[in-house]
């Protein structure tokens, strides 16, 4: 039951708060998170899963009972860990407890309802990590959206009731082309499958059980819902031409609320990406490498041309974590075990990496209260240790040596580049490494603008060192990029044994 107290921890804890007096809201909520935190810590120290979740692996944690009949298929509470779910439950445990930590400046009305929704939305995060049955996972997926809809619409900035409303629709349509997708499947495979259960389905398809649809063949059945289900998480991700509700989204929601949804939200889409349809339907998904590595560019590429074109700095990163979550889909098409293994890595990578950079970009608006590249400068003068955390935090962004940034893109290119599914995969690999000259390009224009040269801001407020409640959890994310920068396999030897099933269904030894 330990998924269960993790997962239950946090709604409860969501609940304490949401009746909290405002003034003890926030400290008593950083406190109450800890709880958790300190839960999936212990859970990553005692993992002893082995190979995948869904492909019959040793599954850690495991707990599994009927929940409700839907027609002919049972639908079970399933959850379980293993090591592609693990490391994304530390993360979210992590970031959700800073991002509190750090919503203690810039928080100040209705904090309880603040800093409820918060700890409900880690809640649901976390339920969708550990789910192994469709409907239990798809209620948290949906759940996601209903904390980041009033996070953005009430406590965001001047267009917050826009970009909610954009997040919210946007995500939701997707939900929906995704949910037909994946019933096309279960509803294929017949009797072959008595649940709705990701293990299940996902070895009777691989067990070649899937049979026509009406009209349509097999074939047809499962390329149709490879289509569906890459369409409804691309959104999420955000793929490009889908990203257009993220920069709306970042810019308006308050800066704890970005760090969770650039650190973990978007993992959500790759990481839905990695079980269904790199997992499920391997073989539509090596017919299409190809188009899905061009996408994979195109994002890399587009998203930080984006980037170099904007002077806000919260838009900077957003179209950052556009790029960045582009490597991650070309790693996963690789199937290779670099590939696959530094694509999840790369999520828990870039989540304390883009989790820093918004954090730090909200300690700068804090004092400045302004984000624009081009109305201040010399602020390393005023804020040193704040200025420096967005030093390191650029330089991880790049894919400095020794930084998580570094290693797992270093896991990518290798994969990438040896793959044996992708034609050309030398060439697509070639073309995503140049992105990080891109990303060096626009991220070094901002920080020699904003921090460096004679002080100069062009708003009243006084500037000085940030409060020690923003510089402890921008300081703690530097630490924990460097720690896994150091020592990747931290987290790498989990994930490439978890990864080491998927990468033999795309046709690797």
């Amino acid at each position: 039951m330990w998924i269960e107290t993790l997962i239950g921890l946090c709604f409860l804890a969501a609940a304490v708060v949401f009746v909290a007096p405002d003034r003890h809201a926030g400290k008593l909520a950083f406190w109450l998170s800890t709880l958790p935190l300190a839960l999936s810590l212990y859970l990553y120290a005692a993992f002893d899963g082995s190979g995948n979740a869904l492909l019959g692996g040793d599954v850690a944690y495991e707990t599994r009972f009927e929940w409700l009949q839907l027609g002919p298929y049972a639908v079970n509470y399933h959850v379980g860990l293993d090591g592609i779910s693990l490391p994304l439950v530390v993360l979210s445990t992590v970031l959700a407890t800073l991002a509190i930590l750090s919503a203690w400046t810039p928080i100040d009305e209705r904090q309880s309802e603040f800093y409820g929704l918060m700890l409900f939305l880690e809640g649901s995060l976390l339920g969708v990590f550990a789910a192994l049955d469709f409907i239990l996972w798809f209620v948290f997926w949906e759940a996601v959206l209903v904390p980041m809809y009033f996070l953005i619409g009430i406590w965001g900035g001047p267009r917050r009731k826009y970009a909610a409303i954009k997040f919210f629709v946007y995500t939701n349509v997707a939900s929906l082309v995704m949910f037909i997708g994946f019933f096309a499947l279960v509803f294929g495979l017949g009797d072959a499958i008595g649940s709705t259960g990701l293990p299940e389905v996902a070895q009777a398809l691989e067990a070649g059980q899937l049979g026509s649809l009406g009209p349509l063949g097999p074939e047809a059945v499962a390329m149709g819902a490879f289509l569906a289900l890459f369409v409804g998480f691309a959104v999420k991700v955000p793929v490009v031409p889908f990203h257009t509700w993220l920069p709306d989204a970042h810019v308006e929601a308050p800066s704890p609320a970005s760090v969770l949804l650039a650190g973990v939200l978007l993992k959500m889409g790759t990481y839905a990406l990695l079980r269904f349809n790199f997992t499920m339907l391997p073989e539509q998904a090596v017919t299409l490498a190809v188009p899905i590595a061009l996408f994979a560019l195109v994002s890399v590429i587009y998203g930080a041309l984006l980037a170099l074109a904007q002077s806000d700095l919260k838009r900077i990163v957003a179209y950052s974590s556009v790029s960045s979550m582009g490597y991650v889909i070309l790693g996963l098409v690789a199937y290779t075990v670099y590939g696959v293994g530094g694509a999840t890595f790369q999520m828990v990578a870039h989540g304390l990496i883009s989790g820093l950079l918004f954090m730090t970009v909200g300690v700068f608006y804090n004092a400045t209260h302004t984000r624009m590249v081009g109305d201040m400068a010399g602020l390393a003068d005023r804020m040193p240790v704040t200025a420096g955390v967005f030093v390191a935090g650029a330089f991880a962004y790049m894919g400095l040596p020794l930084m998580a940034g570094f290693a797992a893109e270093l896991f990518i290119f290798l994969g990438a580049f040896e793959s044996t599914v992708l034609p050309g995969a030398p060439v697509f690999t070639a073309v995503a490494m140049f992105g990080i000259v891109i990303v060096a390009g626009y991220l070094l224009w901002a920080m020699q603008r904003s921090l460096f040269g004679p002080y100069r801001l062009e708003t009243d407020y006084e500037v000085g060192p940030a409060p020690l409640q923003d510089v402890v959890p921008i300081v703690t994310l530097v630490l924990l990029i460097v720690v896994l920068g150091v020592a990747p396999d931290l987290f790498f030897e989990m994930i490439r044994d978890a990864s080491l099933d998927v990468v033999a269904l795309g046709g690797e030894p």
